[in-house]
């Protein structure tokens, strides 16, 4: 497949991953800037290949699960969910409140695992499918607080600084709010978002490292959230002191990670 293609391709999984009820053709060749003729054959080398399913009442089109559960499967096969999940489900009966696991990818972060402590009636559970946006979350403050300034203003900068519409009143618009932003997560030691990533919501964050040292990179994130009604200012010393504690373990555990993927590798098991 040429490369302009494969782009295009792309962009049409990408559009199709926002539209959870599906989309028409029509609809879709619209937000993708492309002839319905051109729309329709991605679609019917996507839907060959089991990636695309037709709802043939209503007329649209939606990812099928294929691509789902292939990621279930690398993250699976990288050890993730044994790893992370005890850590996070320890983190949530600590804190009651929503947790989150993001691993740096590149340039970026996306969010792998999750687990839900709260009990009471008022519960944050965002979709996981969302994107991290750096400037305007905690967990991306928090990254983007271990990289050279000049590096991570330019990262956003390149991709503008525009939230979802669902994102709180509070959210980072600018590159002298994200500096400022940035500088007073270095000086806590912890990124923090309140009325950003959702209205009536406050985030925290902290990075984990892939060894235990401080010369090890930065391997991901771990983010706890809730209602702001249950998470004011004095609570953030007891929520910050267990997102360090999980820090710690993740730390300890990422090495095993990479052992067990070797071990994996020398028996000849593609673990990716």
């Amino acid at each position: 497949m040429p490369v302009a293609s494969l782009d295009r391709a792309l962009d049409l999984i990408e559009t199709l991953a926002a539209a959870p009820d599906g989309l028409p053709l029509s609809a879709l060749a619209r937000r993708l800037g492309m002839p319905k003729s051109a729309a329709h054959r991605l679609l019917t080398t996507l839907s060959a290949r089991g990636y695309v399913a037709q709802d043939p009442a209503a007329q649209t089109y939606g990812l099928s699960l294929r691509l789902a559960g292939l990621a279930f499967a690398m993250l699976d096969r990288r050890r993730l969910p044994d790893l992370a999940q005890g850590v996070l489900d320890d983190l949530a009966r600590r804190t009651r409140e929503y947790c989150r696991l993001a691993l740096v990818e590149g340039r970026d972060l996306v969010w792998v695992a999750r687990a839900q402590g709260a009990t009471q009636a008022l519960r944050y559970e965002p979709e996981m499918g969302q994107t991290v946006v750096l400037h305007a979350t905690a967990t991306g403050k928090a990254w983007l607080a271990t990289i050279p300034e000049g590096d991570a203003l330019a990262l956003v900068e390149a991709r503008g600084f525009t939230v979802p519409p669902h994102f709180g009143p509070r959210a980072v618009r600018d590159r002298a709010a994200l500096a400022a932003h940035l500088a007073t997560t270095r000086a806590q030691g912890y990124g923090l978002a309140v009325d950003e990533g959702e209205p009536g919501t406050v985030a925290l964050a902290v990075t984990f490292r892939a060894w235990d040292g401080p010369d090890a990179p930065v391997a991901g994130t771990l983010s706890v959230a809730g209602p702001l009604a249950r998470l004011p200012p004095d609570a953030y010393p007891t929520i910050v002191a267990a997102l360090r504690l999980a820090a710690e373990r993740m730390a300890e555990l990422w090495p095993l990670r990479r052992r067990a993927m070797g071990g994996m590798e020398r028996r000849g098991d593609p673990a990716g």
